[in-house]
């Protein structure tokens, strides 16, 4: 039986690192030290913390470091991955809330059908390549189960090849500036729209890997369309019956009390909690109720902002690194050993950016968007990372879907797909003042406003 806690003390010959506790302190350590490290490494070249840290799961996992037998043993025994996963997947949870809590509706409603336009061509694109990429990878890799359809393995890998990262587009645009551009807000409208058809396609990729060879097509389909519509109602609760809980807690927040109060901190965290248990309840993942949750909050209520401020540094910080390790635990370069492996890595890299990129690009441009700005667009939507994780790690689950092999291939397609969304778009893209205007207004005071206003009619 394994304890939680060492009973007595290393003083007394009992190694911490055989108890839950002690080990996952000492996991957590190492993770936050060679994420921090590789962060500083890589903040020349503009990369954002998540590339830091999917890089940082992979050298701690058989790819490097867990290559020693001894070291990976020690450190990552297996017993320990329950637990390691349990708190990444907590921490996971709670960043989507706070997604959830920063994604304004209004945005995507300013962008509109261009945004819409771009995300459906960014994902009907991908999808068709897919088809191809599908049939490929099952006769090159195969999978561990050969009665596992072409349809289930399809829809994973259109999945794969199709999503945008949502949180980590958000942080590239904000380190860059864009944020509060035309360009920013049409990509993170699309990328909104992107990522909420990419939910639905994974509740459809899960219902058809829970069929496998067991059940019928038809079985699954109605399954699909069963959670479909109970996630649908769910949203509907929530922002019929929650959202105005959240408004008023909000508005009291706000309006009687300095700081937040225990109660509605308390409130929120359970909330969050029980959003997540209500969504695996239905079968999706229980990160979209924490996304649901956080977009019951008011945005520019001073009750989001202070509860950013609370809990946005601890889960960030500490809790989602060791998602990004547990998925380097289970990345492992060396099962690329054959020249045709590394040829399909190549492949399906070149697929997804060709895919997303090109379509795009032509629906920009087609929306009247300058070209530049067009293939700016393309460059973003590419970006992968954490949800595209979180997409992998579901499907690895299933064995059948996505074997070692298959696995590796799409993590390090994700990595590089991320990691050239900064220097790309810093080479091609110049924002002219006019773009950077409302960000920079947006610090002024209205005393300052004013002034300029004064300044822009003298010199008229």
């Amino acid at each position: 039986m394994i304890r939680t806690t060492s009973s007595e003390g290393a003083w007394q010959g009992d190694n911490p690192l055989n108890h839950a506790l002690p080990l996952l302190i000492i996991q957590t350590i190492l993770v936050l030290f060679l994420s921090r490290t590789l962060a500083f490494l890589l903040k020349p070249l503009r990369q954002p913390k998540v590339v830091a840290e999917i890089i940082g799961g992979i050298l701690l996992g058989p790819s490097a470091f867990g290559r020693n037998k001894t070291f990976m043993n020690t450190v990552f025994p297996s017993w320990s991955t329950a637990m390691l996963e349990s708190v990444a997947s907590l921490g996971l949870i709670f960043y989507l809330f706070l997604v959830g809590l920063e994604l304004d509706l209004a945005t995507i409603s300013r962008s509109g059908k261009r945004a819409f336009n771009i995300a459906v061509a960014g994902i009907t694109l991908p999808f068709i390549f897919a088809a191809g990429v599908t049939f490929l990878l099952q006769r090159a890799v195969g999978s561990e189960n050969q009665n596992f359809g072409y349809l289930q393995h399809l829809v994973f890998l259109g999945v794969a090849l199709s999503i945008t990262a949502f949180p980590v587009l958000a942080r590239i645009l904000a380190e860059l500036k864009l944020l509060t551009t035309s360009l920013g807000e049409t990509a993170m409208a699309a990328a909104a729209f992107n990522d909420m058809a990419a939910w639905v396609l994974l509740a459809l990729a899960v219902a058809l890997a829970g069929q496998g060879h067991k059940g019928s097509l038809l079985t699954s389909l109605w399954k699909f369309w069963f959670c479909l519509v109970l996630g649908v109602a769910f949203v509907a609760l929530m922002m019929i019956l929650v959202r105005p809980l959240m408004n008023r807690i909000a508005n009291k927040c706000c309006h009687e009390h300095d700081v937040l109060s225990e109660t509605h901190v308390y409130l929120t965290l359970a909330g969050v909690m029980f959003a997540g248990f209500m969504t695996d309840i239905i079968g999706i993942h229980s990160i979209f109720g924490g996304f649901i949750f956080g977009l019951t909050i008011p945005k520019e209520s001073e009750f989001a902002s202070r509860l950013t401020r609370r809990i946005e540094d601890f889960v960030s910080t500490l809790l989602l690194p060791l998602y990004f390790a547990s998925s380097g635990l289970k990345t492992d370069v060396s099962k690329l050993h054959r020249m045709m492996d590394w040829g399909l890595l190549l492949f399906v890299t070149c697929t997804a950016c060709a895919g997303k990129i090109l379509g795009t690009f032509a629906v920009a441009v087609m929306c009247m968007v300058p070209l530049r700005e067009s293939l700016t667009l393309g460059v973003l939507m590419n970006t992968k990372g954490l949800v595209e994780l979180i997409v992998l790690n579901i499907g690895r689950e299933k064995k059948q879907v996505l074997n070692d092999e298959m696995f590796t291939i799409l993590v390090l397609m994700a990595l590089f797909t991320t990691f050239i969304t900064t220097p790309i778009v810093l080479a091609i893209y110049k924002p002219s003042p006019i773009n950077s205007i409302p960000q920079n207004l947006s610090r002024l005071t209205e005393s300052k406003l004013r002034i300029l206003a004064c300044i822009m009619e003298l010199t008229t």
